[in-house]
């Protein structure tokens, strides 16, 4: 029996493919050290658009003759090219990874499949039976799964996106403490400005960092972007102090581990919207990765209750 595909499973089975998942793959299938390509991430949307097209056009009503198939290719690519350039975007505006692209060939290659893949849904779903089952309680199975996937994968994809769209060399090192750092808990600054703090190798990216004679504490980065460095150590970009003049300060951190390190370094230069996105509070990024979960519990509890409402109608009218 073929059901036809609800609004927010789509989006969410979209944004999965196409988002988070070229980051996360990157990362599992390659060296830590080296720099994900802008070309890499941009296939992905551009090879899933075909198979959207495909869903939407055969879960659309059959409607028979030329004027039904040209609506439904028409309606399944224009959604599908609608999701392709949001996908883009997202790689132009908020993670722009390193290397070049062809925008204009990436989106138009990527309508071309979805054309195809409108033919191949319509042809097909023409032979399935269909049947408007009422929303069973699995919906609320997939769409909690959804919200915590959604919730873990929004962090690591701003962590990742922030990693792969820094530009330049490794930051300088201006002093430190800690058993890496060998200036004994001090560093020297050549400005007036803002420095970043990093976390060195395995140091817990959560400390409390303060510099003498800079009131408050050092401010966190909420989605501390690692992978900085180079062969000797890694390090985590997890505070940025502001200090008033240049000179020597002193910087104390506090951490769990008592061997951790933390040294003083130039902010690095994130580009895109991602080098705002590590600042914000992670209980809201986790949100906006929990939102297509959450539209699917949603259209579960819509679905459930308007089975119900004939339902109990029915009911009431043969009591009568």
């Amino acid at each position: 029996m073929h059901e036809r595909p609800r609004v927010p499973g789509v989006l969410a089975a979209w944004f999965l493919a196409t988002v988070p998942a070229p980051l996360v793959w990157f990362q599992w299938t390659h060296r830590w050290e080296e720099d994900q390509p802008l070309s890499s991430a941009l296939w992905w949307p551009v090879l899933a658009s075909p198979a959207l097209a495909a869903l939407l056009a055969a879960g659309r009503p059959r409607r028979r003759g030329v004027p039904g198939l040209a609506l439904t290719v028409g309606v399944s690519t224009l959604v599908t090219a609608a999701l392709l350039a949001g996908s883009l975007a997202f790689f132009r505006w908020v993670v722009p990874l390193t290397g070049e692209a062809r925008w204009g060939r990436a989106l138009l290659g990527g309508l071309a499949l979805a054309v195809v893949g409108a033919l191949l849904g319509y042809a097909t779903g023409g032979r399935l039976p269909r049947t408007d089952r009422p929303a069973s309680r699995r919906g609320y199975l997939i769409g909690g799964f959804a919200v915590l996937l959604g919730a873990v994968l929004a962090q690591t994809t701003v962590r990742l996106g922030a990693e792969g769209s820094t530009a330049g060399q490794p930051p300088t090192e201006y002093g430190g403490v800690g058993p890496y750092a060998t200036s004994a808990g001090r560093f020297t600054v050549p400005a007036a400005g803002a420095y970043a703090i990093f976390a060195v190798g395995f140091a817990s990216t959560d400390p409390d960092c303060r510099v003498d004679g800079v009131g408050g504490a050092a401010e966190p980065v909420s989605v501390p972007p690692g992978d900085y460095g180079g062969d000797a150590a890694s390090y985590a970009w997890v505070a940025t102090v502001r200090v008033p003049a240049a000179g020597m300060w002193t910087l104390d951190c506090r951490s769990p581990d008592p061997e951790a390190s933390y040294v003083v370094g130039d902010v690095p230069e994130i580009r895109g919207a991602v080098g705002s996105l590590i600042h914000w509070p992670v209980g809201l990024i986790w949100l906006a990765g929990a939102l297509p979960g959450l539209l699917i519990v949603g259209e579960t509890v819509r679905r459930r209750a308007g089975a119900r409402a004939p339902a109990t109608a029915g009911a009431d009218g043969r009591e009568r």
